[in-house]
């Protein structure tokens, strides 16, 4: 079974070459494979790694996780499969994506309001309405 790796902290520019020779320092067998942006083409600054062994998966783990390369730290740890049924794709243009949302689980919404209780006076006019009070018990004529 292979065990995908998350390679992270890779700087935007880096020799493949240098990264595979470290990768081939721990034992052979290591595909990688980094992300590019869509729009400037460098490294977003991390990758994939999938290994055939796992006690190679784990050597791995063990002696490149925070080693220094090209100025950064590496981050290697097993990556989380995402869990979806698209393969990770963004744009749902598949038949399916109506019967998606009804497998969507129901949730209860609690919707808070920021609006003033309706028996308080609206602040913006809190000043004019005190005015209006303080005039009223000061009448002396009965209303």
């Amino acid at each position: 079974m292979s065990v995908r790796l998350y390679i992270g902290n890779l700087p935007q520019t880096f020799d493949s070459k240098a990264l595979e020779e470290l990768f081939a320092s721990v034992g052979k067998g290591i595909r990688f494979k980094p992300v590019f942006d869509r729009e400037s083409g460098g490294c977003r600054g991390f990758g994939f790694a999938n290994v055939e062994d796992e006690k190679l998966a784990n050597a791995l783990i063990e002696q490149l996780n925070g080693k220094e390369f090209s100025g950064n730290n590496l981050r290697v740890e097993r990556s989380e499969r995402r869990e979806s049924n698209n393969g990770g794709r963004r744009n749902n243009n598949s038949s399916n994506s109506n019967s998606q949302g009804s497998k969507r689980k129901q949730a209860k919404k609690v919707v808070h309001s920021d609006a003033p209780n309706s028996e308080a006076p609206d602040p913006r006019w809190a000043g004019e309405l005190s005015k209006l009070k303080d005039l009223l018990a000061n009448q002396k004529t009965p209303v």
